[in-house]
C-alpha cells in the first residue's frame, strides 16, 4: 500500500489540544492586568514549541500550534476579519445540561481580509516546525461564517449592512479567497476548514423543524457546496484543503445527532475539498454507507477515537470500524484521527493531557499495524 505522502496522514489529528496551565493562568493574569499581552504571547510562544516537539515525537506529520492562542475554534477567526466585531447575546448555546458563552459575531461594514493576526500566528509555528513535517492552518470554514451572522440574533443586523445576499455572499468569498492566499504566502501548505453546519443540516429535530416552516434543506446544502467551491476554484495546485465536520465538542458534550446521509452526496460529491476529517465515535453519527458518495480520490480520515472521553477504545474495535468502513471506501483512501479537537473552546474537555497523548499513541499503533505506516 503506498505510503501518504501528504495530507491527510494515516496517523492524524483534527488541530486542538488541551491548553496547559501555564498559558490559563497567564490568559487571567490578563485579564487581571497583572501582565502584559506581549508576556502573555511569550508564554503562549514557548508551550506551543513544546506542544510541536510532543507532536513530533508522537509521529505526527501534520503538526498545529494546538489553537493554544485562541478562546473559541471559530470565533476568534472571525473577529478578525474586516467588518467583524466581537459581540454577546443574551445566552449561549445550550449543549447537553450545559450553555456555552454568550459570545458571536457581529457585521460592522464591509466584509474584507486584511491585516489577520492568525497570519503572525502561524509565521510562529511555521519556524519552529522541523524540516519534513507540515503546519498545519486551520479556521472556520466560509459557510460557518456565513452561518454565524446568518443566526436569529444576527440576522437583522447581517440585513442591515448586506440587504443584498448577492453582496453578502461575494463579499464573503472574497475575503476568504484572500485569507487562503495570505497564508499561502506564508508558507502554509495545508488549510482546514472547520464546520458544524453540515452536522446541523443532518440533525433530525433541525430538520423537522426545518420542513414544517417549508425550508429547502438540500437546496441549502448545495448553496452551501457551491459558497465554498467559489474559494477553492484558484487556490494553488499544491495547497491541500481538508475539511472537519463537528457535532459540537464544549466540555466533553454534544450539541448535533445524525448521521451524514441527509448531505453526503452533495458534500462528498460536489465539494472540491481534498479530504474529510469525519466524526465517527458514537452512534450518533450514523454508519459508514455515505462514504460511497465519497468522489474521485478525495479522502476521509476516520474520527473513531473520542476526544470527549478519557476512557481508551479498544485497538480491535477500531481496526474492525476501520475495515467496515473500507466496505465503501478503499482502505488505501481512508486515515484515523480523534472525532474533533481536545480543546475546541479554552474551557477544555474533560480529560487529562496524559489521556490526550495516550489517544494519539493509540491511533499511531492502529495505523501501523492497518497501513504499516
Amino acid at each position: 500500500m503506498t505510503t501518504r505522502q501528504t495530507v491527510p496522514f494515516r496517523n492524524d489529528i483534527v488541530g486542538s489540544f488541551l491548553r496547559p496551565k501555564s498559558i490559563k493562568d497567564a490568559r487571567e493574569a490578563v485579564q487581571e492586568g497583572n501582565i502584559s499581552s506581549e508576556e502573555l504571547r511569550s508564554t503562549e510562544d514557548e508551550e506551543i514549541e513544546k506542544l510541536v516537539d510532543k507532536q513530533v515525537s508522537a509521529g505526527l506529520k501534520s503538526v498545529t500550534d494546538g489553537e493554544f492562542r485562541r478562546s473559541w475554534w471559530h470565533l476568534d477567526f472571525m473577529w478578525g476579519l474586516d467588518g467583524v466585531e466581537k459581540a454577546t447575546t443574551e445566552s449561549g448555546l445550550k449543549f447537553q445540561g450545559i450553555e456555552t458563552r454568550n459570545e458571536t459575531a457581529n457585521i460592522t461594514g464591509k466584509i474584507d481580509f486584511s491585516a489577520h493576526p492568525f497570519i503572525e500566528d502561524y509565521q510562529y509555528l511555521k519556524s519552529i516546525v522541523p524540516e519534513g513535517v507540515m503546519a498545519r492552518q486551520t479556521f472556520p470554514s466560509a459557510v460557518q461564517f456565513l452561518y454565524e451572522i446568518k443566526k436569529p440574533h444576527n440576522i437583522e443586523n447581517t440585513k442591515k449592512h448586506y440587504p443584498n445576499k448577492e453582496d453578502l455572499y461575494n463579499d464573503i468569498v472574497n475575503a476568504y479567497k484572500k485569507a487562503f492566499q495570505a497564508f499561502y504566502d506564508a508558507g502554509c501548505r495545508n488549510i482546514q476548514m472547520d464546520e458544524v453546519v453540515w452536522a446541523v443540516l443532518c440533525d433530525k429535530d433541525y430538520r423537522e423543524k426545518a420542513a414544517k416552516k417549508g425550508i429547502d434543506l438540500d437546496e441549502r446544502a448545495k448553496e452551501y457546496v457551491e459558497l465554498n467551491n467559489r474559494i477553492l476554484a484558484d487556490k494553488p495546485e499544491d495547497l491541500t484543503v481538508t475539511t472537519h465536520v463537528c457535532r459540537g465538542n464544549y466540555r466533553s458534550t454534544w450539541h448535533y445527532s445524525g448521521g451524514y446521509d441527509p448531505v453526503s452526496e452533495e458534500l462528498f460529491g460536489n465539494e472540491n475539498v481534498d479530504a474529510y476529517y469525519l466524526e465517527f465515535d458514537s452512534d450518533r453519527a450514523g454508519g459508514f454507507e455515505p462514504l460511497q458518495y465519497v468522489s474521485g480520490d478525495k479522502k476521509v480520515v476516520l474520527g473513531l477515537v473520542t476526544s470527549k472521553k478519557p476512557e481508551l477504545e479498544k485497538e480491535e474495535d477500531v481496526i474492525a470500524r476501520i475495515n467496515e468502513a473500507s466496505q465503501y471506501i478503499p482502505l488505501e483512501r481512508l486515515c484515523l484521527s480523534p472525532q474533533c479537537g481536545f480543546f475546541s473552546t479554552e474551557e477544555g474537555n474533560e480529560l487529562t493531557e496524559e489521556d490526550q497523548w495516550k489517544k494519539l499513541e493509540l491511533i499511531k499503533n492502529i495505523s501501523e499495524k492497518v497501513w504499516g505506516e
